[in-house]
């Protein structure tokens, strides 16, 4: 099959939405696929960075009229919001056209709900260019763009039923499927557990330092394991964002007399996490709202015990009491216990460490990517059939 996968973002394989893109695309080749890409990086134009999400879809709409002349596309494969004009007019296009797939690296419908929770609580603000488009017009395109598909990748569950339930997709359109691992996250050692109550424990947080990752709820529980327990060290992994530009941001929310026992490394290549992980035992994710866990899988497969939130993308991944500890949203004293429980109780945490690995090593690329293409054949095949002259 000839397959275009479309993103609103730069093509950043250390990126989190674009990193699986690009790892989706390669497992792709490698089963015998032809891939292309449209992103940011195509725009070829200098366009302001607030403009770029908007008038994406517009782009991509000119960038498929013109390669469906030069070229076969079987698949058209488009990130939430991307598809919204071209699926519009999808009717006027050549009967043969090709399969039209929406997929999600996260529903902004539900991300946007537990914004506002969030807000309410007083917890964070919202600007105004973020009420101006990506709170209202945006979440019009994303449901259009899925409206207009003929089939729906979602990450969850709970995402697979907004859609049935808000947008109209009949349950044969939709499909739940992972993102996965790289092969050099498969397989890894893995370490003993240090099992004297004075060994040291490491923790680590792996990802943006920003509110829907919970770090307003985990930032006061680890403060009080860190001054409770003189073993336990903590990392955060990939914190820059807009709203943390500095290591110090994230020194600035401990006690002092706790900082040396914190690592903060901003940015990393995506390829070197296992390197920056060895000796962790705890993975920390104390997301909000989470459509999958990219971060949460890469820590079991690096022989990490998860300690993570309820929401609906853990959920697909782990089982509370067996390969990790699972706390509700929006609760520091909860992330508290959870993470005490790790640190007292050694062969659980054994326990938990091992049955994490042995979950992990099920999210291949490879076996993913087997799995879409399944999707998207039973799908050509259900529009060709859709499209014969009766």
């Amino acid at each position: 099959m000839n397959i275009l996968l479309t993103i609103h973002e730069h093509l950043d394989p250390n990126s989190g939405a674009a990193g699986s893109t690009l790892k989706l695309g390669d497992a792709y080749r490698k089963q015998g696929h032809q891939v292309y890409y449209y992103s940011f990086d195509d725009f070829g134009v200098n366009i302001p960075p607030g403009f770029k999400d908007l008038l994406f879809p517009e782009f991509v709409a000119f960038h498929l009229l013109r390669q469906l002349e030069k070229l076969r596309i079987d698949v058209i494969d488009m990130s939430t919001g991307d598809g919204w004009l071209w699926g519009s007019f999808k009717h006027l296009q050549r009967s043969s056209q090709p399969l039209l797939v929406t997929r999600s690296h996260g529903l902004e419908h539900l991300e946007t709900k537990e914004i506002l929770e969030d807000v309410r609580r007083g917890n964070r603000q919202l600007s105004w260019k973020y009420r101006l488009y990506r709170g209202g017009p945006h979440l019009w395109e994303v449901a259009t763009s899925f409206r207009t598909a003929d089939a729906a990748f979602l990450l969850n569950r709970q995402e697979a039923e907004y859609v049935t339930l808000h947008f109209g997709l009949p349950p044969e359109q939709i499909h739940i499927v992972a993102n996965g691992l790289p092969d050099d996250f498969l397989g890894l050692p893995f370490a003993p557990t240090p099992l004297e109550a004075s060994s040291i424990i490491r923790i680590a947080q792996v990802g943006t330092y920003i509110p829907r990752k919970g770090i307003q709820y985990s930032t006061p529980a680890l403060n009080r394991i860190l001054c409770q327990y003189p073993q336990v060290h903590v990392s955060f992994l990939g914190t820059s964002c807009r709203e943390c530009l500095s290591s110090e941001m994230v020194y600035a929310d401990f006690d002092p007399e706790v900082c040396d026992r914190i690592t903060v490394i901003p940015r990393y290549d995506h390829e070197s996490l296992p390197e920056l992980l060895a000796g962790h035992h705890i993975k920390l994710f104390p997301t909000i709202s989470e459509a999958f866990g990219k971060a949460l899988i890469e820590g079991m497969a690096c022989g990490l015990a998860p300690i993570t939130t309820s929401a609906a993308g853990p959920m697909e991944i782990v089982r509370d009491g067996y390969d990790a500890l699972v706390v509700p949203t929006r609760e520091s004293n909860a992330l508290g216990v959870a993470l005490e429980k790790l640190i007292i109780d050694r062969p659980l945490l054994h326990q938990l460490r091992q049955n994490a690995y042995t979950t992990a090593q099920g999210y291949s690329w490879k076996k993913i990517a087997a799995a879409r293409l399944a999707t998207y054949e039973q799908a050509l095949n259900t529009k060709r059939h859709q499209t014969v002259p009766k």
